[in-house]
């Protein structure tokens, strides 16, 4: 795959780049207790998750690279906020297993397709949605923390069980999407087998 430096430098790359740095400032943001800094840095990052996909299809810069990359941002920002969460309400350990689990066999299904040479699809509306109710979700418990002092078991469980509901719904999605793609290429393949069957009897 051809990686165009003068091609991949545009704004959707950039603002994917911008999710990247975030992290740092937000992980010590939220393990130092300093909600509203770190509130705003999710939402920056969010913000960018949110612009960087309809912006590459609107000025029509979709890029090989960009295709790499926010997926990564993705899973790096959602492990990072994750973790910190966990370390200030330890309750959401469930919450974070599942995550776990649903990110290793996202990774698993694209290695599979790449290992049998299919393109990994892209975002699709589920995979979003699951991670603007994350966003939602954590920025909700931290902001009501940060201003208000306010911590509620049932409102952080109940947050946290809906975002995992929409997870495990975007793993099944995908599920059946993936195996959709790999029945279409062994069909692909097997048509081709065919024609080379019939040109070597001619």
């Amino acid at each position: 795959m051809k990686l165009s430096i003068k091609k991949n430098i545009n704004v959707p790359n950039t603002l994917t780049v911008i999710r990247f740095i975030v992290i740092v400032p937000m992980v010590q943001f939220l393990l130092k207790e300093e909600y509203i800094q770190a509130g705003i840095m999710i939402l920056i990052s969010a913000l960018s998750d949110m612009m960087d996909g309809f912006l590459a299809r609107r000025l029509n810069q979709v890029t090989d690279l960009g295709k790499i990359l926010d997926p990564i941002a993705d899973k790096l920002t959602l492990i990072a906020v994750v973790i910190c969460v966990n370390v200030i309400y330890p309750e959401v350990m469930p919450f974070v297993l599942v995550l776990f689990a649903k990110e290793l066999l996202m990774l698993a299904g694209g290695a599979f397709l790449l290992k049998f040479r299919i393109r990994p699809p892209a975002a699709k509306w589920f995979g979003k949605l699951s991670t603007v109710l994350f966003y939602s979700s954590i920025t909700t418990l931290i902001m009501l923390k940060a201003i208000w002092g306010y911590n509620n078991d049932i409102l952080t469980l109940t947050l946290l069980s809906v975002t995992t509901v929409s997870m495990l719904f975007s793993l099944v999605m995908y599920f059946i999407l993936f195996v959709g793609l790999v029945r279409e290429k062994n069909k692909a393949d097997m048509e081709l087998q065919e024609c080379q069957a019939e040109e070597g009897t001619d």
